[in-house]
């Protein structure tokens, strides 16, 4: 993820500098929450969207308690990259379908009314969607299919067709957030898949997932999740990160993972068997807080020679540091030194 600089409801731009950030392979955002633009500085960023491609970013968001006038975007026909979030709901959603250079898009509307807003035209030129929740979660999804450049997909609680996600054969990011428990087989038909993402929802496993060219995966807060035992399934693994699983209690490495380096498992609190470490041939960063597993039982295993952050917490003051010095001896370290 590029880093992103956030510029909150300036009344002048800095052309200058946005050029300076963007070089350097940032997000850059400019970013209202309050009617602080006039149509000149509106004006001023449509320029911007001409010459700047869809790292610039313009976003309007509000707190769910107040509306949009999508009418503000037609002063704004060059935007190539638009969120529009955090409102309880918009109005005039037809400019949308006007702005034709569009590359990435972000929704969150509360109330959106418009179930079928995917199948705007404009839409399917989209590198990058997110769809954020709504009272019905009943969007339809079915439109994705025609969405070939897509390569990024966020999708908060909406299901609706979503096997049509599987079609998206360019698709390199998928993020699914409060997803209920429904079948994951749509997954292994994206072959470019790279990096997946499970937050809030439920679901006890991923056992429907076959053999993939994942690199990055996330599990966290998922209700009900309690076993990963196809994990060698994912071989191409290199970022692993599980946290706040609270039937989760133990995960076998039976295999090798060749490719993993970091690691990261917090907040599982029945969570007390961890093994097969040893076949992390390549495991550099390994992060443990919060876990019910026996550090003295747990520290006795082999770990791979390429281990060099090895962190065990356990929420209490005296006995981390006891663990963080018996760590130090090992010749590991914590990662965070200054």
């Amino acid at each position: 993820m590029k880093p992103q600089i956030r510029i909150d409801n300036p009344t002048k731009i800095d052309h200058l500098l946005i050029d300076k950030d963007l070089k350097k392979g940032k997000l850059v955002i400019i970013q209202f929450s309050d009617k602080t633009y006039s149509d000149k500085l509106l004006s001023e960023l449509n320029e911007l969207c001409l010459e700047f491609d869809e790292n610039f970013t313009v976003r309007f968001y509000g707190i769910y308690q107040n509306s949009f006038d999508c009418e503000t975007l037609s002063k704004l026909p060059n935007l190539k990259s638009l969120w529009l979030e955090g409102y309880l709901k918009a109005y005039n959603l037809k400019v949308l379908k006007e702005l034709k250079n569009l590359k990435r898009l972000g929704l969150g509307l509360l109330e959106l009314e418009d179930l079928e807003i995917l199948k705007e035209n404009n839409f399917q030129n989209l590198e990058e969607l997110i769809i954020g929740g709504t009272k019905t979660k009943a969007i339809d999804l079915q439109y994705l299919k025609n969405y070939r450049d897509l390569k990024s997909l966020s999708l908060c609680g909406h299901t609706k067709n979503i096997d049509v996600v599987g079609k998206l054969r360019n698709l390199e990011v998928l993020r699914l957030t409060s997803i209920p428990e429904v079948s994951l087989k749509f997954i292994n038909n994206l072959e470019k898949l790279n990096s997946l993402s499970f937050l809030l929802g439920g679901r006890e496993n991923l056992d429907e997932i076959e053999e993939n060219e994942i690199e990055n995966l996330e599990i966290i807060r998922v209700q009900g999740f309690n076993s990963f035992k196809n994990i060698t399934n994912f071989k191409n693994l290199k970022n692993l990160q599980i946290e706040d699983q609270i039937q989760f209690k133990e995960l076998d490495f039976a295999q090798e993972l060749p490719n993993l380096k970091d690691f990261k498992l917090g907040n599982c609190k029945t969570f007390e068997k961890l093994t097969g470490l040893h076949k992390l041939i390549n495991l550099n960063q390994l992060r443990i807080y919060k876990t019910n597993i026996d550090f003295d039982d747990f520290i006795n295993q082999i770990f791979p020679n390429s281990l060099d952050i090895l962190a065990f917490y356990t929420s209490k003051s005296k006995i981390d540091k006891e663990i963080k010095e018996r760590l130090q001896k090992l010749g590991y370290r914590d990662g965070l030194e200054r």
